[in-house]
């Protein structure tokens, strides 16, 4: 431990992944979702009835917490040409003679159309737009009942038959930054320590220091492989607790469960995800295919999860390959624990899947302490190579502005 303790003191390398790219996630991922959800998001309108009702209408939809109408256009091409220039993200129309048809009670047609190659966008907008749409039609089907006679309690039981009463579960708030962050943070970890794990391992191979590492634990892989890889469990480990602290204590996030069934879990996902580590490495036979798998890995857990997309509704092939993903039944256990508020015996067969993967070094253990031999020989071929220090580097900036440009899509 002494020795992996000074190699991770003397490289900057391990001071970028371990504690600089966590902590730039966790304050770059929240902060760039602080509202929740977008907000002012612009659109346009044509309105061609020009009346006070259409006026009124405009003024009440650009009230919306979301929508923001920025321009006004007097045909429908314009609006469309400032839509595809990604001017405006949609805009209502108000075709001529809307009121008047409303008064008559000839139905009138209004329209609104929203970009909906920007999915959260478009969808967004579509139910501000749909939402006061609804709410015109039943002001102006009031005032009509209202002139016919009626009073509000039979006018409001013609126009709502059927009260529904709804409740959303779980995020109440339909907090974005909430749904995303509690993934994100434990994912980018999980992927940087994937990386770390099969350099940390992959560069003494590499670099032919694997003999001296294991004299440092008595000629023993189990001793040598503890010595180096606890000291980045500690590490990350107080990475993970920071995360958990400033999402569910300062920031307020909803942890129903309380913070120590978050806790253990973090502590095993960064078990989990060393196991996972350390198997890549045992497996592939150079470091740099290890840490290209490590990176491609942690990558695929962000769809693979359930977080983007869910997984009951996946392919059952789809469905079954999640399962290999430590951050699966991380989030699993997270939407149990933190957001359900269940006991933590509910997620009993997430933990075990969490401990399953810690235990995969076990079958490759024997074969990395085989590895120093076969590797001087490629070690020779190596060293005739440009020498290359940091390629975890390139490769951890790389995978974290990768996450960070979808996001900004």
């Amino acid at each position: 431990m002494k020795r992996e303790g000074r190699r991770l003191v003397s490289r900057p390398l391990y001071l970028f992944c371990m504690v600089i790219a966590p902590l730039f996630c966790y304050v770059f991922f929240t902060t760039l979702m602080d509202s929740g959800l977008p907000v002012n998001m612009p659109v346009g309108v044509v309105d061609q009835d020009m009346t006070s009702t259409s006026r009124q209408l405009m003024r009440n939809l650009d009230a919306f917490e979301q929508t923001a109408i920025v321009a006004h256009y007097p045909t429908i091409n314009e609006a469309r040409a400032a839509m595809q220039k990604g001017e405006i993200y949609g805009f209502y129309y108000i075709p001529k003679g809307t009121t008047a048809k409303a008064q008559s009670q000839r139905q009138p047609t209004v329209s609104f159309y929203t970009n909906n190659t920007l999915l959260i966008a478009g969808s967004l907008l579509y139910k501000d737009m749909k939402m006061m749409s609804e709410l015109a039609s039943g002001a102006a089907a009031r005032t009509s009942l209202y002139a016919k006679g009626a009073t509000e309690d039979q006018a409001m039981a013609f126009l709502q038959p059927i009260v529904i009463d709804t409740h959303p579960l779980n995020n109440p708030w339909l907090n974005y930054s909430v749904y995303l962050c509690n993934t994100f943070a434990p994912g980018v970890l999980m992927l940087l320590i994937f990386m770390i794990t099969v350099y940390s391992i992959g560069v003494e191979i590499k670099d032919r220091t694997a003999r001296e590492w294991l004299r440092m634990g008595n000629n023993s892989i189990y001793i040598s492989l503890a010595g180096k890889l606890l000291p980045h469990t500690a590490i990350f480990f107080l990475m993970g607790i920071l995360y958990n602290v400033y999402l569910y204590g300062f920031l307020h996030f909803p942890c129903n469960s309380g913070i120590m069934p978050m806790l253990l879990a973090t502590l095993c996902l960064v078990l989990a995800s060393q196991g996972m580590g350390v198997l890549m490495i045992g497996t592939l036979p150079t470091l740099r295919l290890g840490l290209s798998f490590a990176s491609l890995w942690g990558v695929l857990s962000f769809s693979m999860c359930g977080l983007s997309f869910p997984a009951m509704a996946m392919h059952p092939v789809l469905q079954g390959l999640a399962n290999l993903f430590p951050l699966r039944h991380y989030f699993l256990i997270y939407v149990d624990q933190a957001l359900n508020g269940y006991p933590m015996i509910y997620s009993w067969i997430n933990y075990v899947a969490l401990l399953i993967f810690m235990m995969l070094p076990f079958f490759v253990v024997h074969r990395l302490k085989r590895m120093d031999n076969v590797f001087i020989f490629h070690g020779i071929l190596l060293l005739k190579l440009p020498p290359y220090p940091y390629p975890s580097y390139c490769l951890s900036f790389s995978k974290i502005w990768s996450i960070a440009a979808v996001t900004f899509l």
